[in-house]
């Protein structure tokens, strides 16, 4: 697998020391970060923004701590990877914070070294088992045969309206901003604009939304799009 910045990763850290010197790193292995100071933001970004990884620390202040984050993520079905960051280290500390639904554990001080092989070994990871068909209302979505269809008729998509399509099903439910969108479905080295997406965005509604009564595609204003049927 290459590693690049279509992967986005969002670090929980209210030290700032650390934040900045494990954002410094990602950054040098070519990773997208975000970075949140408190438990309440970073719950904001871990439940609306789409990411690659989260790597939080247990303690953040606010009225989420780390392990709050977590158990809320799971809750929505947000299967995201966490790298669950803390200063406890018993046996019971770690068991529970993987039960909370952390998929790693990393007990401070540790060395950035270790820290990046436990990004790359959980990117390696399948975010969730991934589905074969997946569907919306209606609509679905075959990821091996690339066939799609909508109340049973086959819609005709070109290579980049299904690449776009299939990352709206995956993430059903959840407003993504156009810059969000471009950085997961055209290539990191693609010259895009903003107004791609709304044209790809138009081609999509044509062929999903314009010729049936029910919609599935909505734009959620400030927000960006989502698919959803409701």
């Amino acid at each position: 697998m290459v590693y690049n910045k279509d992967m986005r990763i969002l670090i929980i850290e209210d030290e700032h020391k650390i934040a900045t010197a494990l954002k410094k790193a990602l950054q040098t292995d070519n990773y997208a970060v975000d970075v949140s100071y408190d438990g309440d933001d970073g719950y904001a970004m871990a439940t609306t923004e789409p990411y690659d990884l989260a790597i939080i620390d247990w303690m953040i202040p606010g009225e989420y701590n780390g392990v709050d984050i977590v158990k809320a993520m799971r809750k929505e079905k947000i299967h995201t990877p966490v790298l669950l960051l803390s200063a406890k280290g018993t046996i019971k500390d770690r068991t529970t914070g993987l039960d909370s639904g952390a998929d790693d554990y990393l007990v401070k001080p540790f060395a950035l070294e270790e820290m990046l092989a436990r990004v790359r070994a959980l990117l390696r990871r399948p975010v969730e088992v991934q589905q074969t068909i997946l569907t919306v209302g209606d609509l679905s979505l075959n990821t091996v045969t690339c066939v799609v269809t909508r109340a049973g008729k086959v819609i005709d998509l070109t290579n980049k309206e299904f690449a776009l399509l299939e990352y709206l099903m995956r993430n059903q439910g959840r407003p993504h901003t156009k810059s969000v969108i471009i950085s997961h479905v055209w290539d990191y080295n693609a010259d895009v604009l903003p107004n791609t997406v709304e044209v790809y965005m138009k081609y999509l509604r044509q062929k999903i939304d314009d010729p049936f009564k029910t919609k599935l595609l909505h734009t959620a204003r400030g927000f960006g799009y989502r698919i959803e049927a409701k």
